[in-house]
């Protein structure tokens, strides 16, 4: 079954919600079906669940796809996080969304085609990252007008939330309670502190 959103653009609005230029009409969002959600979710946080909860709202499927980045040290393996993912998304709302965790390497662009994704979903935490976010949804475009960014801000107790803060504060023996799920704070806890 197909669900049909009608959402009313306003105008000057619609580059910054959607990355299109639809504006001042109504639009029909029924041919966003499968979206991606990209990152490198290391460690998964609480406002990455947030976007993918919300995120179903929207979309019939959210491929969750976690970036292969050779040149960075992970804190967890590739392995490793499919694997949470995997557990942790069963623990969200997402009603009859189909959600996949799955991993690429290369353009995202060219992962999106090749998995005949609609949508690029990118969280949005703040100007800065609208600006980077920005250019990324543009040079997509470029490359392959056929798919659409979606920028979606997470929920406002998440809003400062990123991997790369949570794993700052939790190598220097802050507390990240509240802001990753307790089974992947229970795991970054058995890590070594030196991977």
């Amino acid at each position: 079954m197909q669900r049909e959103i009608e959402l009313f653009v306003t105008p000057g609005y619609a580059n910054f919600i959607f990355g299109s230029s639809i504006s001042g009409h109504r639009t029909n969002l029924f041919a966003m079906r499968r979206a991606i959600y990209p990152g490198s979710f290391d460690p998964i946080t609480n406002g990455h669940l947030d976007i993918i909860e919300r995120g179903c709202k929207l979309f019939d499927e959210i491929i969750i796809a976690i970036l292969i980045n050779p040149d960075k040290k992970p804190f967890f393996t590739i392995e490793e996080r499919r694997e949470m993912l995997t557990e942790v998304i069963k623990e969200i709302e997402h009603h009859s969304c189909r959600l996949i965790v799955e991993d690429f390497r290369g353009l995202l662009v060219d992962y999106a085609v090749e998995r005949e994704a609609d949508v690029i979903v990118r969280g949005i935490r703040a100007i800065s990252d609208y600006e980077y976010e920005l250019q990324m949804a543009l040079m997509n475009r470029r490359l392959e007008p056929r798919i659409e960014t979606v920028f979606m801000m997470p929920a406002e107790a998440y809003s400062y939330v990123s991997s790369r803060l949570v794993k700052e504060v939790f190598l220097l023996g802050g507390k990240i309670e509240g802001l990753v799920p307790a089974s992947i704070e229970a795991l970054m806890r058995k890590k070594p502190t030196g991977s």
